[in-house]
């Protein structure tokens, strides 16, 4: 009798075993999978980065605040640039204040509306890019600017083109 109970309480161990141990592969094959999913997510989202920072970097090559050059050429003149690129948008936004045509948009604007400076992108110490609209019309000018011995801004219309309508 007591080698029966220890056989079946043998084999019942056995058993516990054996189903412990297919469970716990089950578990750890299922871990696995998901490991191996998280990983190929992780490659891609990291190739995703890798691709927006590039994009990033191109976009931002002709930008006052990442050219070395530009803001050396500010600061040997004593200004801070933190402010500086604030105060030469600003600037230009006034010009939108003025009373009747735009004093740097060479283009007259439709039914009673006015030409406005929507965006401005500094390119360095001496270029800008803008875009104007009216609401219907809309184009983009490439001005220069400088500021004088008197501490002036003063702003050069270089070029400019207005988008036609389809």
């Amino acid at each position: 009798m007591k080698q029966r109970i220890f056989m079946y309480l043998f084999v019942f161990a056995a058993l516990l075993v054996l189903f412990q141990y297919v469970n716990s592969k089950r578990v750890f094959e299922d871990i696995n999978n998901k490991l191996s999913v998280q990983k190929e997510a992780l490659e891609k989202y990291k190739d995703s980065i890798e691709v927006l920072q590039n994009d990033i970097l191109e976009v931002s090559h002709f930008n006052l605040d990442r050219n070395e050059e530009a803001i050396s050429y500010f600061e040997s003149d004593g200004y801070k640039v933190s402010e500086l690129i604030p105060f030469i948008k600003d600037e230009l936004y006034k010009l939108n204040e003025v009373k009747g045509e735009h004093p740097i948009i060479p283009y007259a604007s439709s039914d009673g509306r006015k030409m406005l400076l929507n965006t401005i992108k500094m390119l360095n110490h001496k270029w800008i890019v803008a875009d104007f609209s009216d609401g219907e019309f809309w184009g983009e000018l490439f001005l220069t600017y400088e500021i004088t011995e008197d501490k002036q801004l003063k702003f050069n219309l270089i070029e400019s083109f207005l988008y036609p309508v389809y």
